[in-house]
């Protein structure tokens, strides 16, 4: 495969620019951080969305097994003020479960009887719904050092404390003039949070922004496509792979409609490489003819980065 020197080298290229973005120096002792990583791998814990850092969404438990699965029974529930968009994955830790709703609500609820601790709801206007391709669900929310994390439909990051749930902080990471959105959950990797959006189906520039987890500080952000060239470098992380890799796979005035390319999930990062990797979507319109002249490849649109 002709195309496959070329692949390798651009993998790595931009293996190496997120690695640079997200490290911090390896001697600083991050106590958190260790913590959680440690918590991720007990059995008994659901500390991250995806199970573990690296998302094998795989549990270690072994009570519940060919031999047992017909003595399980209802041993509690809790009901949701709607039965709309629900597609949460629960976190839970020390015996407290965390789950978002539809509308970015958040609730707490006691692992053993399903007792309200707290909830949450940052009130996310009603005209946002509009701006969403598929609803208004929200697929969960990110633990660390005594803070939940969750990203809002109109496009704010918002940091609760995890014996209250009152806010701590909350930034906005959007355009909010746009049809930016955020379903996804947030990740935390080394005290950053990291969080994408969604709405490339209707015009947005696909970025993901990492956001210190204790001041909601923005640390840095990396363009998944380019934006108008008019403007010159976004100043950002990014900055480097759109001019050097990007930029000349696109072609006509796609600054116009976006250009697409959101990360509203799939934000996986490995500890042994210790290394980011972030799921890029479909471009933004989806007709290529529309989009880019019917020319390049769009980078970094669809693309594992």
């Amino acid at each position: 495969m002709k195309d496959r020197p070329r692949l390798l080298a651009l993998t790595a290229t931009l293996a190496a620019l997120l690695l640079s973005a997200c490290s911090q120096p390896a001697d600083k002792p991050n106590p958190e951080w260790d913590a959680l990583l440690a918590a991720s791998n007990e059995p008994g814990d659901w500390v991250t969305y995806g199970g573990t850092f690296d998302e094998q969404r795989f549990s270690r438990l072994d009570q519940i097994n060919d031999t047992t699965v017909g003595q399980l029974g209802l041993a509690w529930s809790h009901e949701f003020d709607t039965n709309r968009a629900q597609e949460s994955t629960p976190l839970e830790q020390d015996g407290v479960i965390y789950v978002t709703t539809a509308w970015s609500k958040v609730l707490a609820l006691d692992a053993v009887s399903g007792k309200l601790i707290w909830s949450y709801d940052p009130e996310v206007p009603g005209e946002f719904g509009a701006k969403g391709c598929c609803d208004v669900g929200n697929r969960g929310a990110a633990l660390y050092n005594e803070k939940l994390y969750v990203g809002t439909f109109d496009g704010r990051l918002i940091a609760l404390d995890i014996k209250t749930g009152k806010p701590v902080w909350s930034v906005v990471t959007v355009d909010q003039s746009r049809t930016s959105t955020i379903t996804g959950a947030p990740r935390v990797v080394k005290g950053k949070v990291l969080i994408g959006n969604g709405g490339a189906e209707l015009g947005a520039r696909g970025y993901v922004t990492a956001y210190d987890a204790e001041t909601g500080d923005q640390v840095w952000r990396f363009y998944t496509v380019p934006g108008n060239p008019a403007n010159g470098p976004d100043g950002a992380a990014s900055d480097k792979a759109i001019a050097e890799l990007a930029r000349r796979t696109w072609f006509g005035e796609y600054w116009k409609t976006g250009g697409g390319g959101t990360v509203w999930d799939s934000i996986v990062y490995d500890q042994e490489l210790d290394q980011l990797y972030i799921g890029v979507g479909n471009g933004s319109p989806w007709n290529h003819k529309v989009r880019s002249a019917g020319k390049g490849d769009n980078l970094f649109l669809s693309s594992i980065v």
